[in-house]
């Protein structure tokens, strides 16, 4: 039975770490290319963990640090964007530049490494940067640019700041006590998502 059931988690793990972009382009161009930019991060899986990771590792670095990523990663993915959509920088369609990042942030959390803040910057703004490039190469010829980026800033910008304070509500508790397993489910967290990079570092390679 213990076979089985880590066999089941085996494949789970590895069906979830190939998942590809989800086709949800025709619901979302029904909202506007505001909305159409804002949501279409979230049918890439790169883009939801990488997303949520950066957000985990600035605020487990404190608010001092992480502070800077509210300006900082909107900006890479402004910056990135434009690299397509307004200079037309062909982007590779590999998946092994993502999952390569996926890796490193989660091998960040896991070791609970003080990253300095201005390496903080240049770690979330390339991220950020490839990602907005991603998310660029799908862009349609009558989608509105302006708005589609506005949109995609503005979802970079609440993302990372919801998930940096929740993240730092997390480890400072209001009501006093141990805190020390708290530390550890963000390191285990990232641990989580580190294997998840491996994961998605093998399939790409592979194929």
């Amino acid at each position: 039975m213990k076979i089985r059931l880590g066999g089941a988690g085996i494949t789970a793990a590895t069906l979830f770490a190939s998942t590809t972009a989800s086709e949800a382009h025709v619901i979302a161009a029904r909202l506007g290319d505001f909305y159409v930019g804002a949501v279409h991060p979230f049918t890439d899986l790169h883009d939801i963990i990488l997303w949520l990771a950066i957000g985990v590792l600035g605020g487990s670095l404190g608010a001092s640090k992480g502070r800077w990523l509210v300006l900082v990663f909107p900006l890479g993915l402004l910056a990135g964007l434009y690299l397509v959509a307004g200079l037309g920088f062909v982007l590779s369609e590999s998946s092994a530049l993502p999952a390569a990042m996926i890796l490193l942030t989660g091998l960040l959390l896991a070791a609970a490494t003080p990253v300095p803040a201005t390496l903080l910057c240049v770690i979330a703004f390339a991220l950020a940067a490839t990602r907005g490039a991603a998310n660029a190469s799908n862009l349609e010829p009558e989608t509105n640019r302006l708005l589609f980026a506005a949109g995609l800033a503005s979802a970079g910008y609440a993302v990372t700041t919801l998930i940096m304070a929740l993240t730092l509500a997390f480890q400072r508790p209001a009501s006093a006590g141990p805190i020390a397993w708290r530390t550890i489910a963000v390191r285990a967290f990232g641990g989580w998502v580190a294997a998840i990079g491996l994961m998605m570092t093998g399939l790409a390679f592979a194929s």
